[in-house]
């Protein structure tokens, strides 16, 4: 068995796990989710829900990575018996879809990146963006041709990863991180600085965290917490997993595990005050109450927030080729962990040399992600996201959790973790993991599929809907197909 490549250094891991954790969602989700669940209040539940089942899940996909060893699929395969490497094998298909138009949207923030120079999209930056750059047609069945600026981009953005993944571990992916990362961080603070030092800007900070304990009382709120922790922090994707086997033997996994995950957090937190002191001042100079200018997703970054840079007293490109910039290399750092995860599953079970599964993924990324850069592309992009994110991830999480605590054992899984770490992991970790997280996701599944069937989803019809969640149905099919044909055997490759 060839040596299986490792982190350079325990920064170069933390760095990189972050990387794949903070992504578009921690800049234009987790603030307006705030918002909407009672401001200050929502920190109540979604530290809750950090402590009882992000660390924990976080704990566990570290963990099964390092004492495996192997990505996904061979390490649930070890702990948890061969049938359970389909999980894993689901999760390279999940990563693949998922990250085919991922990195359109990056693509949008990196043409922005040159389009903040003239502040190209004028006075009026959503029919710019809907209309001059997305060309939006009327459905998802008019596509309208591709758009060849964001199919350049696009290209770019898929050239970018392939350079990074390609050239390993430590000499891409850690060299990478230990760049954007602390970039990340400078350029954020430099956004909530412009932010709550504009006029009016402390009131948006105020709408952002003014709390209202009232809503603590909506079961939806709490769900929303669990659900926003457990993908915002990239659980269920197979990354982290992947991420945990590059560590060396006896690496610390608790402590890791810890520091990744309320580093992401934090980012989320600090990213908001960013975005809600704009806002803030947005609202003053138009005289609008603050409900009419806030937004979420790509409407926040697109629409509103190039809104913002125009009414800017003064450095308005700068400003503006920051923010775009800041959220490319925060999609980049998720994108090739996300990249990383098909080509370790790749590397592992066809036993295949990183440059050539590395090609393969990043062509098969680029063909998937075509129907996205069309003028219908964003319906289609909308439909398959709400599949994958909500309920592929949402499963993987929690048949992979079922499989280390209930199968492998959660009490052995326990003393592994704590023999390699300086914080240990307690009676606690058993009953959030084994139980609450289950019980959760189980809930949050289910809400879901109930919500599908009796309200549909975003007024698509009924066709177009299953024709995306089609995507989840042929990822498992090509799944079991790529799972019974690997060459991979762990009975002889471990003892």
């Amino acid at each position: 068995m060839a040596e299986r490549e490792e982190w350079g250094s325990r920064v170069g891991f933390i760095l990189a796990a972050m990387g794949s954790a903070i992504g578009l969602g921690n800049i234009w989700r987790f603030s307006y989710m705030t918002y909407s669940n009672g401001g200050g209040a929502f920190l109540v539940p979604y530290f809750f829900a950090l402590l009882t089942a992000g660390i924990p899940i976080m704990i566990l996909e570290i963990g099964i990575g390092s004492m495996t060893r192997f990505s996904a699929p061979f390490a649930l395969g070890k702990v948890a018996g061969k049938k359970a490497e389909w999980i894993g094998w689901w999760t390279a298909i999940a990563a693949l879809i998922l990250n085919s138009y991922y990195m359109v949207i990056l693509s949008w923030a990196f043409l922005y990146i040159f389009k903040s120079v003239t502040l190209a999209w004028g006075k009026d930056p959503g029919a710019y963006f809907f209309g001059n750059v997305l060309g939006l047609t009327d459905g998802p069945f008019i596509l309208g041709g591709i758009r060849l600026p964001i199919l350049l981009s696009f290209l770019v953005i898929v050239l970018i990863n392939w350079f990074i993944v390609s050239r390993g571990v430590k000499g891409g992916i850690e060299r990478a991180c230990k760049i954007f990362l602390p970039l990340m961080w400078i350029i954020v603070l430099l956004l909530v600085i412009r932010g709550i030092t504009l006029p009016h800007g402390l009131e948006g900070i105020n709408w952002y965290l003014k709390p209202d304990f009232s809503k603590l009382a909506n079961h939806k709120v709490w769900l929303d917490a669990y659900g926003q922790i457990f993908f915002t922090l990239s659980l269920g994707m197979g990354t982290i997993i992947v991420y945990g086997s590059y560590l060396r033997k006896g690496a610390d996994v608790v402590n890791n595990s810890f520091l990744i995950s309320l580093g992401n957090c934090g980012f989320s937190f600090l990213a908001g005050f960013a975005v809600f002191g704009t806002l803030g001042y947005v609202a003053h100079v138009l005289n609008k109450p603050f409900e009419e200018v806030v937004t979420a997703g790509i409407g926040l970054a697109f629409v509103m927030y190039p809104k913002a840079i125009s009414l800017l007293p003064a450095g308005k490109a700068l400003i503006g080729i920051l923010f775009f910039f800041l959220l490319t290399i925060a999609g980049l750092s998720s994108s090739i962990s996300l990249m990383e995860n098909t080509v370790g599953i790749l590397m592992d079970g066809y036993k295949l040399n990183r440059m050539k599964a590395t090609s393969i993924v990043a062509g098969v990324t680029f063909l998937i992600g075509l129907i996205y850069t069309t003028g219908g592309g964003l319906y289609w992009l909308d439909m398959v996201d709400h599949f994958i994110s909500y309920y592929a991830l949402a499963l993987v999480g929690l048949l992979e959790t079922i499989a280390v605590t209930w199968v492998f054992g959660a009490d052995k899984f326990r003393e592994f973790v704590n023999s390699v770490s300086e914080i240990k992991a307690g009676s606690w970790w058993t009953v959030f993991a084994k139980y609450l997280t289950i019980a959760i996701l189980v809930i949050l599944l289910l809400l879901d599929i109930y919500s599908l069937a009796t309200e549909g989803y975003g007024g698509y019809p009924g066709k177009a809907l299953g024709i995306a969640f089609g995507y989840i149905l042929l990822g498992m099919i090509v799944a079991y197909i790529l799972h019974s044909k690997e060459k991979l055997d762990i009975t002889k490759e471990v003892s």
